[in-house]
């Protein structure tokens, strides 16, 4: 009986690595005949997994999803990324997970061998969040929201700008876009005929949704850098734009994504959308890029780095005697 169970998990780990398989594969993984092997899927489907099988030469065996979650095989670099994750998402920007991430991080922990355990809590214990933190999202609106851009299907929901003005949207949804601070949705608005990004915080579904649709592509194809552009002057108290003498590439390798986007105008300079909390701050970012730059906008970012400079310039000087 201990060899058939320890042969079951070894299935139940064979049919969760790979897509397809094979009976004659998995009777040689195994070392037992295909027979075998048919009366392991067996007791498999019996303790609650879906096992799809098809018959004849190009048939084989491949696991299915079912409608209860059955227990399931990680190794142990997916066991530590699963813990990390959970960790990260009891202190993250979705509202409503918490606890759950934490029950289901509970469980996993207790089941965790002693030498997988250390390398979670060394994780744990070495690193610090240098998150700035933002608004949490309600899970469920999240759900929804996926879910509509998954089926392809309008959504409404009830917006509240940023001034605090009550809309009712009806959009054609395309992606989720989480920048480090914030969740966005980007859609085609149909009222007003064209895209727009929406903060997810301020989004409250109504059901049910819409008709579906062909879904449409934004400009330049991409959602993360349509979103950044579109929330630069938003996202921050105080946007600026600031060309940089320096290629987009090399610079890429410099600045996050979340701090700003990043634009080529030739192969010696670029254009960078961004932002700060206050004006001294964005002139301390600027200052670690350690590239000559042009201030584009706002003119009070420029009055701010010339009082930088002039300050600099004095702790520069040779102090006195």
């Amino acid at each position: 009986m201990v060899e058939t169970s320890v042969r079951l998990l070894r299935l139940l780990a064979l049919l969760q690595v790979r897509r397809d398989w094979s009976g004659a594969d998995l009777a040689d993984r195994l070392e037992v005949t295909t027979r075998t092997v048919r009366a392991d899927v067996e007791r498999l489907r019996v303790l609650g997994y879906v096992v799809e099988s098809r018959p004849g030469v190009a048939g084989g065996y491949r696991l299915g999803v079912g409608s209860a979650l059955p227990p399931l095989l990680l190794d142990d670099d997916e066991a530590v990324a699963v813990a990390v994750g959970l960790r990260a998402a009891a202190a993250g920007s979705v509202r409503g997970i918490e606890e759950t991430s934490l029950r289901a991080l509970a469980k996993l922990e207790q089941s965790l061998p002693s030498r997988l355990r250390h390398r979670v809590d060394a994780l744990r214990t070495a690193t610090v969040s240098a998150a700035t933190g933002g608004p949490t999202v309600d899970a469920a609106t999240l759900t929804a929201v996926s879910t509509a851009v998954h089926r392809h299907e309008r959504l409404r929901f009830d917006y509240a700008g940023h001034d605090g003005t009550a809309t009712v949207r009806d959009v054609e949804p395309y992606r989720l876009v989480y920048t480090g601070r914030r969740w966005y949705l980007l859609g085609w608005d149909t009222d007003r005929g064209d895209w727009r990004t929406f903060r997810a915080d301020r989004i409250r579904p109504r059901v049910p949704t819409g008709p579906r649709f062909t879904p449409r592509e934004p400009p330049g194809g991409d959602a993360v850098a349509h979103v950044l552009r579109g929330v630069g002057s938003t996202a921050w108290p105080h946007p600026a734009r600031v060309r940089l003498h320096a290629p987009a590439e090399l610079m890429a390798q410099r600045i996050p994504s979340t701090a700003g986007l990043l634009e080529s105008i030739d192969e010696r300079t670029c254009l960078l959308h961004t932002g700060g909390e206050s004006l001294a701050n964005l002139a301390a970012f600027l200052g670690t890029l350690e590239v000559d730059l042009d201030v584009l906008d706002p003119p009070e970012l420029r009055a701010v780095l010339r009082g930088v400079a002039a300050r600099f310039g004095r702790a520069a000087a040779t102090p006195p005697a």
